[in-house]
């Protein structure tokens, strides 16, 4: 009975390992790949111009709700967490227009969540990096290395990401 429970233990972790990446096209230990996205606030950031900082990159759409669920808790748990640290969060809307974008984040504003968005109106950056599922979560070392990925949203993963970016920072 024992032996059933570990295997059962290592076939669910297994499972749950090979779903981090699911829909990536990017893997862990893989270079990340550069871009410049175009900020909602008119700024545009350059993945290789923040060498030596941590970077997570966050794709995300309007009309997904885990991503909206990931959005509320990222001001305290995120961005509070380590606005004094060598760190950067890019949450890059994926396919969506600035006026829809726009709108989104006025209402979420209105909930206290607020915070800068990049556009991806084209899904070139996403294209780089995946194939389908969000929320997607690529965090990134100070050397520009994927050390972890997360797709989906529940209590557990962001526990989970907070715990990986603590790791590299």
């Amino acid at each position: 009975m024992k032996n059933i429970s570990i295997a059962l233990v290592l076939l669910f972790s297994l499972s749950l390992f090979a779903q981090a990446d699911r829909g990536s096209k990017l893997k862990v230990n893989d270079k990340a790949a550069n871009f410049t996205v175009q900020m909602l606030d008119g700024d545009s950031l350059t993945l290789s111009k923040l060498k030596g900082k941590v970077v997570l990159i966050n794709f995300w759409a309007t009309w997904c709700g885990p991503c909206m669920a990931e959005f509320k808790e990222i001001p305290k748990e995120i961005l509070e967490r380590f606005k004094d640290e060598d760190f950067v969060f890019i949450p890059i809307s994926r396919g969506e227009n600035r006026f829809l974008v726009e709108q989104k984040m006025i209402s979420l504003k209105e909930k206290g969540i607020n915070f800068n968005v990049g556009l991806d109106p084209t899904k070139s950056i996403w294209d780089e990096y995946a194939t389908r599922y969000i929320p997607k979560n690529y965090l990134i070392d100070k050397d520009g290395i994927i050390q972890y990925i997360s797709t989906g949203y529940s209590q557990n993963s962001m526990q989970t990401l907070i715990e990986e970016i603590k790791k590299l920072l």
